[in-house]
């Protein structure tokens, strides 16, 4: 073969390859709604920045019978690529080839990019649309899959793993998703589920729609199996490159800092209004959070699930921090089970990728009730304690207003580890509310008196004096310092820089046992 040859039958492969799984699929594809795979990589990583790998593996189609099938690259596009002109990896599943079904060399394909990531030190992003495990491939393809769930979890606190679902993603596939750190969706587009709406409605006689049992929505505000949601691919792709610049690279860096024109002495003087001087009144959490943070900077993790809590990422001075905040607006801000494992997950991120924790404290306690109980308050409750107490990472804490009980340990006590503990004037630090603590306490003083109702009064407001005014906890150096609202910016920069260098030594340990 001449060279002039070989390069034309280089041009025809890498044109067949491109091609995809023909035209008339790639028009079903866009007929959907939705971007082929290729053309996602072009609408998500930097111009130009796409290097394929292992671009003309083809499965073994004769020996399945799929000899007549169109399966360039076997149905995924791998590969490395720049997102802020920073290294990713990623694997990019090709509906239009075989349906995206993972096959042999489908896995090994997204496998080999998996490794590659994590000799790199690049995050990995895995895109998933796919009709599941090739049949025809049978063991084959389940093995296939126990590949990637192996590198999913060696990767996982190593290097950032994002999912994102761009169509179906059903059966043995959602695991994968399922082991990343994030998962994203779009309304409407996006489907997964261990089994579909027929398989349902024939073993238990339940009718939903694919979209109701397995869509956006369901995943992002009800199962919290999803953390974002978007409204089309691009917006997505947008939202994703913006949240890899608040991430490191990998577990041995450290997030990047950013320019901040936000001055780091601005008064947050605008919290006297957010935050009611009626101590029973309701107010959005977020609007704090965002008044403390760098301007525009904060970036809501999960924001549809458990609303009881809120988590995300910001920028204080330009540096990342993850920010887990009580929310008053939703269940009184009291912690139950899902706004437990939401924190504890988010917490646990944070310290696998060396990302400072910001604890916005406003918290009455955890949810009593039955149903709670029997669902494991206990347990749950449990991982939000063991992810802080286990976080090396610096942990700041502002205490907003309520900080009772167990819940106040989990999200400020200096006993779990929180480096700085900050407070409000007007915080209260109990092992319970003044009216339930007073009537629990006085209880004899308030039947014996003449006005029970006037001794009743008079006993919760010295029990707020004696016990609960945040002095009291300042004085045996459990909150560190008081701070006037309209310096909380300013102060909490200065904690972080007090804390940016921390260093913890643990005992050695395979791992902690996390109560699961």
């Amino acid at each position: 073969m001449s060279h002039q040859d070989a390069i034309n039958h280089l041009r025809n492969r890498r044109e067949a390859v491109h091609a995809g799984g023909g035209e008339a699929r790639i028009k079903a594809q866009h007929e959907k709604g939705k971007l082929t795979a290729r053309e996602r990589i072009e609408e998500f990583v930097d111009p130009g920045s796409f290097v394929e790998h292992q671009t003309y593996i083809r499965g073994r189609s004769e020996e399945f019978g799929l000899a007549n099938k169109r399966n360039p690259g076997d149905g995924v596009v791998t590969g490395s690529a720049k997102v802020g002109g920073r290294q990713i990896w990623l694997s990019v599943q090709d509906f239009t080839v075989l349906g995206g079904s993972l096959g042999e060399m489908h896995a090994r394909r997204i496998a080999d990019a998996q490794e590659m990531a994590m000799k790199t030190g690049s995050p990995f992003i895995a895109i998933n649309d796919s009709g599941g495990a090739r049949i025809q491939e049978g063991i084959l393809s389940l093995e296939g899959y126990g590949d990637i769930f192996r590198n999913n979890t060696l990767a996982s606190g190593v290097i950032p793993q994002i999912s994102v679902i761009l169509g179906p993603c059903a059966g043995g596939a959602v695991y994968s998703p399922a082991i990343t750190d994030f998962v994203c969706m779009v309304s409407g587009v996006s489907n997964m589920y261990i089994t579909g709406p027929d398989v349902i409605r024939a073993v238990t006689g339940e009718e939903i729609s694919h979209e109701d049992l397995g869509g956006a929505d369901a995943h992002c505000s009800k199962s919290g199996v999803a953390h974002f949601n978007f409204t089309d691919e691009q917006s997505g792709f947008a939202f994703l490159r913006k949240l890899l610049g608040y991430l490191p690279s990998n577990n041995r860096e450290l997030p990047p800092i950013a320019e901040s024109e936000d001055p780091a002495d601005r008064s947050t003087a605008p919290l006297l209004e957010i935050v009611p001087e009626e101590e029973k009144r309701a107010y959005d959490m977020t609007a704090v959070v965002t008044e403390v943070l760098d301007r525009d900077s904060f970036l809501e993790v999960h924001a549809q699930f458990a609303r009881n809590i809120v988590v995300g990422f910001g920028k204080l001075a330009g540096r990342t921090v993850g920010v887990i905040a009580n929310q008053p607006m939703h269940l009184a801000a009291v912690l139950d089970i899902d706004a437990s494992d939401k924190a504890a997950r988010f917490v646990r991120f944070c310290d696998a990728f060396n990302v400072p924790i910001l604890s916005f404290v406003d918290v009455p306690g955890f949810l009593p009730g039955v149903g709670q109980e029997h669902g494991g308050i206990i347990r749950h409750g449990a991982k939000l304690l063991f992810a802080i107490a286990e976080a090396t990472v610096p942990k700041i804490a502002l205490i907003i207003r309520k900080a009772y009980g167990g819940a106040f340990i989990s999200m400020s006590s200096k006993a779990l580890g929180y480096d700085r503990v900050l407070a409000l004037p007007i915080a209260q630090i109990a092992v319970m509310g003044a009216e339930g603590a007073a009537n629990v306490i006085f209880r004899r003083d308030i039947k014996a008196s003449d006005d029970p109702e006037q001794t009743r009064k008079d006993k919760v407001n010295e029990f707020k004096e004696t016990v609960m005014d945040p002095f009291i906890a300042a004085g045996f150096g459990y909150v560190d310092d008081i701070v006037n609202p309209a310096e909380c910016r300013a102060e909490v920069i200065r904690s972080l820089e007090i804390v940016s260098r921390k260093r913890v030594d643990r005992p050695y340990k395979k791992h902690g046992n996390i109560p699961l």
